[in-house]
């Protein structure tokens, strides 16, 4: 496939603008949904416009389902996994004891097993880098840490037979890969993908086990096979590409969260955020 050289996004249609920093989309119930992070709020796109869903005030993460079709949303900084009810949001774990710095990204199993990443030290508040972690909360509500020592763990996937979880790390420069136990748990950790230089944020898989990923400092989205052969990639032109998921009607739609570098390091950013979407060949797999 041709590659794309930096410039214009030529590739991409505008789905919508003037967004505060939009992160984690997902594809659920023929709709797009996604965290507004620096807007505290929960956004599900729907046919007429954007409808805010639910405030998550200590910003919003990832997103994902109960395995009876309830959303749960990562509460990046309170360090909470969160429900959202008949009532409203409930907490379903605290996860304050098991991480450091903020929680992040999450990806959620076909059995309503939660994986959240953390940052794995106090980004804002200038301490050394540090390892992270990945916490899993079961059905139950119960947490534990399943997988340690990772680089800035961000977007994650599991493979549609459930039996695989991949996970972007950030400062590592790399996609890595754990078998799922029966209970959940993680072993046999193995690189992906190594990106050689590239930043891996949000990820999403498509059905032939490739991996796209979104670089914000490399303005682009690329996708990356097992082993780590590049398939192909996109230019974002000036815009930071922050995560990105496949959906529409048949699975072929890649939907890209874009905002600036600059903003997005500042909790009062202004509304540059985009999601921008274009056609792929291959439809989406697993989840998200």
């Amino acid at each position: 496939m041709a590659e794309s050289m930096r410039g214009p996004p030529v590739r991409f249609r505008e789905v919508l603008s003037g967004l505060r920093f939009p992160e984690s989309p997902r594809w659920h119930a023929g709709r797009l949904w996604f965290s507004e992070k620096r807007a505290g709020r929960v956004v599900r796109l729907d046919a007429d416009g954007p409808t805010s869903v639910v405030a998550v005030p200590a910003d919003p993460g990832g997103l994902g389902w109960t395995a009876s079709g309830e959303l749960l949303v990562v509460s990046m900084g309170d360090r909470r996994l969160l429900r959202l009810g008949e009532g409203g949001l409930v907490e379903t774990a605290d996860l304050a004891h098991l991480t450091r710095g903020k929680c992040n990204d999450m990806v959620v199993d076909r059995f309503g097993r939660a994986y959240v990443g953390d940052f794995g030290y106090d980004l804002a508040g200038g301490e050394e880098p540090a390892g992270g972690c990945l916490v899993l909360v079961d059905a139950t509500g119960a947490p534990r840490v399943v997988a340690g020592d990772l680089g800035f763990p961000n977007g994650s996937v599991t493979t549609p037979d459930g039996g695989t979880l991949i996970v972007a790390e950030s400062s590592a420069g790399r996609l890595t890969a754990f078998d799922i136990g029966t209970d959940g748990g993680l072993h046999g950790r193995r690189v992906f993908a190594d990106l050689g230089g590239g930043v891996a944020d949000g990820i999403c898989l498509d059905a032939e086990g490739a991996v796209w990923y979104a670089d914000p400092l490399g303005y682009e989205v690329v996708r990356v096979a097992d082993g780590g052969r590049v398939l192909e990639r996109v230019s974002t032109g000036n815009e930071g590409a922050f995560a990105c998921v496949l959906g529409g009607y048949d699975g072929r739609e890649l939907f890209v969260c874009t905002y600036s570098e600059a903003a997005s390091i500042d909790p009062a950013g202004p509304p540059v955020g985009r999601i921008v979407a274009t056609r792929v060949e291959v439809p989406s797999a697993g989840s998200p």
